[in-house]
């Protein structure tokens, strides 16, 4: 049984879900998302929520259980509050600054790196060393972080490089004489 799978999905107030057939879509103050389900999963929307049920008994049906619970979830959080990231610059002369819809970041290498923000996505710098990505679509903010990141991903000896925020690096101790 899925645990996720179980829990129906509260709407908010000023979001409008619809259905039809295996296609989810959901209105509100951010914008429009819509998901399409599998079909071994059937969804109902009910004074509760949503509910998510398997179609039968098989293995296939109760893995596509709790990822359809939660896609559907993903796009009624984001069209009503939305998602954000925040990633940290750690390093000496690491930076990051937003100009129009391209971020410039200084990581350290023999040129800045100009990195296009996708269309649906708001990139912020409150200061030089940290980076806030928000926007509706969890997976497109998620993925957006995660190509930053990758410019320069924290190394494991000074901790320098770009990290989300909280991340735990962990630090070797280095060469011994």
């Amino acid at each position: 049984m899925s645990r996720i799978g179980k829990k129906p999905v509260t709407v908010p107030d000023g979001v409008e879900v619809t259905l039809n057939g295996q296609n989810v879509v959901a209105k509100g103050p951010k914008g429009e998302l819509s998901v399409t389900l599998s079909d071994k999963v059937s969804v109902e929307k009910d004074d509760t929520g949503i509910t998510v049920t398997p179609v039968d008994k098989s293995i296939k049906a109760r893995s596509f259980w709790g990822l359809s619970r939660s896609l559907v979830e993903n796009i009624v959080v984001g069209v009503s509050s939305g998602f954000d990231r925040k990633l940290e610059l750690q390093g000496v002369g690491y930076r990051a600054q937003v100009q129009g819809q391209t971020l410039k970041l200084a990581l350290g290498f023999s040129h800045d790196i100009d990195f296009p923000v996708p269309e649906g996505i708001k990139v912020e710098c409150p200061s030089q060393t940290e980076i806030v990505i928000s926007g509706m679509d969890k997976q497109k903010v998620g993925q957006v972080a995660s190509e930053i990141r990758a410019y320069r991903p924290p190394e494991p000896y000074k901790g320098k490089g770009v990290r989300y925020e909280g991340e735990y690096v962990f630090r070797k101790e280095g060469k011994k004489k």
